[in-house]
């Protein structure tokens, strides 16, 4: 698999998918990080694994439409087949999506379809101010209805009573770091389907 990354912030979630590849837990390739924010943490996680980053941002192009096309083209040159989204700060085109069917992912700092919509910390303040008692994230492919794809993974995390937005988006945070990766490497094996709307996890292939 050759896996794009495209982040806006810190990279948190792509020095996880970086750490994986290096550790043989997600057999993939990544040829290019795109970034669309200057000065993004996500620039140094890229130095630091010797991946190659594009910084594409707004100002250098009369649309937003033009933009994406210059990623797409990045994307494309660069042979990328799969692209993981990481705390990326953009709604694509429909063109773009339809570059990459089912080869998009994003992770969302909710237990999705809830709190869907917005980007962290919106998510998490949205969860505690509504009581839930589990909170989490999910791995889920990209449409062009935000948030909304099918989900391929998710995981949750108890609410504390004493729980703040800090203190529970670490908590999902570690299982975003966790979920990710291995979500990916099921693509990488080629077990994810998505069928009639549900992405549908094939069991792993065992020796005889």
């Amino acid at each position: 698999m050759r896996l794009g990354i495209m982040a806006s912030g810190r990279g948190s979630n792509a020095r996880a998918i970086l750490e994986a590849v290096r550790e043989g837990r997600l057999q993939a390739e990544v040829p290019a990080l795109v970034c669309n924010r200057a000065g993004a943490g996500v620039l140094d996680v890229a130095r630091d694994f010797g991946v190659p980053a594009h910084l594409i941002v707004r100002g250098d192009f009369p649309t937003r439409t033009a933009q994406q096309r210059r990623m797409l083209e990045v994307l494309q040159d660069d042979r990328v087949d799969t692209i993981a989204l990481a705390g990326f700060s953009a709604i694509f085109r429909p063109f773009f999506l339809e570059a990459f069917p089912h080869r998009i992912l994003n992770i969302h700092p909710s237990l999705l379809p809830a709190f869907g919509g917005t980007m962290a910390p919106r998510p998490q303040a949205d969860a505690l101010a509504a009581g839930v008692k589990l909170s989490g994230c999910t791995v889920h492919l990209v449409t062009e209805d935000v948030d909304s794809g099918p989900i391929v993974a998710q995981a949750s995390v108890c609410v504390r009573p004493d729980d703040t937005v800090d203190t529970l988006a670490a908590r999902i945070l570690e299982q975003e770091h966790r979920i990710y990766p291995e979500a990916l490497q099921w693509f990488a094996d080629g077990r994810v389907r998505v069928v009639d709307g549900i992405a549908r996890v094939d069991p792993p292939v065992t020796a005889a």
